[in-house]
């Protein structure tokens, strides 16, 4: 089954054809929908004998580190696509968000795949649908555009980013369409109990220990309608954590009673702070981190904000506290 047979593949699969090198690549602080997509696109490429490498400003993250083809990802801030004609970006909402220099696109063809609503169509081939569940459902409709078969590899990839980014497919996104998507995936290959062992239950001691500290945080504003959590570089350092082990506490607002919006906050690694946010009901949060330079999904957004902490809880408070006023 292909999920949107209306979307636009062919000047995409027209170029991955004719192309002599392929590089792909996610955005920066890369998640399982990211990764996931590109390693499925990666074995669908080389399965054609198209000549194809993955290139990535940062480090596969912990979670990923079982999908096959992982350790063939190259980690750069400054990549040699000397003999590369055609980059595919996967997942990146902005062009920036790839983290890599403007003059590495130079000459390039550049695919811009993506389901996030914010995205400013950056490449010069462009396929951003925001109806898909995730970038990994994406894939699984370019792979049978290209008129190949999906591979066990592919479809343990695709599984990843699904699973991930529908929250364990709890998002409005889900529909009967991608069970059956999911079922396919399945049938091809993908185990659903190696996903869940990998992903959710192999977490370090130093994320508890860290998770803790953030629930120390959390605060209900806005009449219960809001909910606010963060861990700082000290909670980190304290508890042996990085950046990575924060990914999910965010989940634990959601599931509030009365809550309609999350607020998480944690340090970057160039000094800024990440600001993700989540929402239930008939709030979009897209619009929120829109008004803080960011961009993203209805139900899942973010941006990057400098300043103090209390800086930057003031700059988020007072676009949260608007739109709770509409």
């Amino acid at each position: 089954m292909i999920l949107f047979p209306q979307e636009t593949w062919k000047p995409i699969v027209e170029q991955l054809n004719n192309a002599k090198h392929v590089m792909l690549t996610t955005h920066c602080n890369s998640d399982a929908d990211g990764i996931g997509s590109e390693l499925a696109l990666f074995h669908t490429l080389q399965g054609m004998g198209i000549q194809v490498s993955m290139l990535n400003r940062d480090v596969v993250p912990r979670i990923c580190q079982y999908l096959p083809g992982s350790k063939l990802i190259q980690v750069t801030e400054s990549p040699d696509v000397s003999t590369v004609d055609t980059i595919v970006a996967l997942d990146a909402g902005a062009k920036s968000r790839l983290g890599f220099p403007d003059d590495l696109f130079a000459g390039k063809i550049l695919i811009n795949i993506d389901h996030h609503a914010s995205n400013p169509l950056y490449g010069d081939l462009n396929v951003v649908n925001a109806d898909y569940c995730a970038t990994g459902a994406m894939v699984f409709d370019l792979i049978q555009h290209l008129g190949q078969s999906l591979s066990q590899r592919s479809a343990i990839s695709i599984y990843a980013a699904i699973l991930t980014d529908t929250a364990s497919f709890q998002l409005d996104r889900v529909n009967a369409d991608v069970h059956r998507m999911t079922a396919e995936l399945i049938d091809a290959g993908a185990k659903p109990e190696e996903a869940a062992n990998a992903i959710y239950n192999s977490q370090p001691l130093a994320r508890l220990s860290l998770l803790t500290l953030a629930l120390q945080t959390l605060s209900i504003q806005h009449d219960g309608r809001s909910a606010w959590m963060h861990v700082t570089q000290a909670m980190q350092d304290e508890t042996g954590a990085n950046h990575e082990d924060s990914e999910g506490f965010i989940d634990h607002g959601r599931t509030i009673q009365g809550v309609e919006v999350v607020v998480f906050i944690r340090p970057e690694k160039d000094g800024r702070w990440k600001v993700s946010f989540r929402a239930k009901a008939r709030r979009n949060v897209g619009e929120v981190a829109a008004k803080l330079g960011g961009g993203g999904h209805q139900y899942a957004a973010g941006c990057a904000v400098s300043g103090s902490l209390e800086e930057v809880y003031a700059k988020v408070e007072a676009v949260v506290s608007c739109f709770f006023k509409i």
